[in-house]
C-alpha cells in the first residue's frame, strides 16, 4: 500500500475494531466498504489485510466469553465454513481478474443489502431454528467471508433472530467469524495470497485494532449500541450506493477509463 491508503486503513481498523467490540460484528464490512470506495488498494489485497486483522480482534474478545458459545448452533454452522468460504475465495479470484466492475457492483449491492438488514432490527423467533436454517445461514456467510472477508450481515441477522441471552449470540458470532477467518487465512495462504504487502499492512494496523477494541469495552458510546449500529449501517448504506453509481458509471466509459 502506498502511504494514503495505509493511513486510510489504519484509521479504518482502529474504528471498525470499536464498532465490532461494541456490536458484536462489522469490523470487516467496515474497513472493506472504505477501502474498496477509496479504490486505493485491490479488494483480494484488502480482505486478506482484513482477515488477518479480524482474526487477532475476534480472538481477543472471544477470551473470557468461550463459555457463552451456543455449540448447538456453532456446530451445524461450522460444517459449512470449508466449502463456503472456499467457494467464495475462488469467486473473488476469478472476479477480480475477469470481471473487476461486476466485482465492484456486487460489493456495492452487498453493502447496501447488509445496511437495509442491520438497520431494521430483527425480531427474535420463539424457538430456534433448525438445522438446515443454521447450516444454510452459515453456508452463505462463508461464501461472502471468502468473497468479501465479511459475514456479519448475514450471520449477524442470523443470530439476533434467535431466542438467546444477548451474550450468547455475541460469543456465537464470534467464534463463527474466528473459523471464518482461519479457513480464509488457509486458503489464501496456500494459493500464495497473503504477500509481504498483506503482512506489512496488517502488522502496522494490529496495535490500532487492539486500541480500538479496548476502547470499545472501555468507553461505549453514550448513545448506545443501538445507536452506534444506526450511525455506522447508515454509513455503509451511503458508501455502497455511491459505489453502485461509481461501478455503473465506469462501466459505460470506454476500456480506457476502468482498470
Amino acid at each position: 500500500m502506498d502511504s494514503p491508503a495505509l493511513v486510510l486503513f489504519l484509521v479504518t481498523a482502529c474504528l471498525g475494531a470499536y464498532v465490532q467490540a461494541v456490536a458484536g460484528f462489522a469490523m470487516g464490512l467496515l474497513m472493506m466498504a472504505v477501502m474498496a470506495a477509496s479504490g486505493l488498494v485491490a479488494l483480494p489485497v484488502t480482505a486478506a489485510a482484513v482477515s488477518l486483522l479480524a482474526l487477532t480482534n475476534i480472538l481477543w474478545s472471544l477470551h473470557g466469553h468461550v463459555h457463552e458459545v451456543s455449540r448447538r448452533l456453532l456446530g451445524v454452522l461450522a460444517l459449512s465454513v470449508v466449502p463456503a468460504v472456499g467457494s467464495g475465495v475462488w469467486a473473488l479470484g476469478v472476479l477480480d481478474r475477469h470481471h473487476v466492475r461486476l466485482l465492484e457492483a456486487l460489493f456495492a449491492l452487498f453493502i447496501i443489502a447488509g445496511s437495509l438488514s442491520m438497520l431494521w432490527q430483527p425480531r427474535p423467533l420463539r424457538n430456534a431454528s433448525g438445522a438446515c436454517a443454521t447450516f444454510t445461514a452459515g453456508f452463505a456467510g462463508g461464501v461472502l467471508g471468502g468473497l468479501f472477508a465479511a459475514s456479519g450481515p448475514v450471520l449477524g441477522w442470523f443470530m439476533y433472530r434467535q431466542p438467546l441471552p444477548i451474550a450468547s449470540v455475541r460469543a456465537t458470532l464470534l467464534a463463527f467469524f474466528a473459523l471464518a477467518s482461519s479457513t480464509r487465512l488457509v486458503l489464501v495462504g496456500a494459493s500464495g495470497g497473503l504477500t509481504q504487502a498483506v503482512w506489512i499492512s496488517a502488522g502496522l494496523a494490529l496495535p490500532l485494532v487492539l486500541l480500538g477494541t479496548w476502547l470499545g469495552r472501555r468507553y461505549p458510546p453514550s448513545f448506545g449500541e443501538a445507536g452506534l449500529r444506526r450511525a455506522a449501517f447508515g454509513l455503509l448504506l451511503v458508501i455502497g450506493i455511491w459505489m453502485l453509481i461509481h461501478a455503473a458509471l465506469v462501466g459505460t466509459c470506454n476500456p480506457a477509463c476502468s482498470r
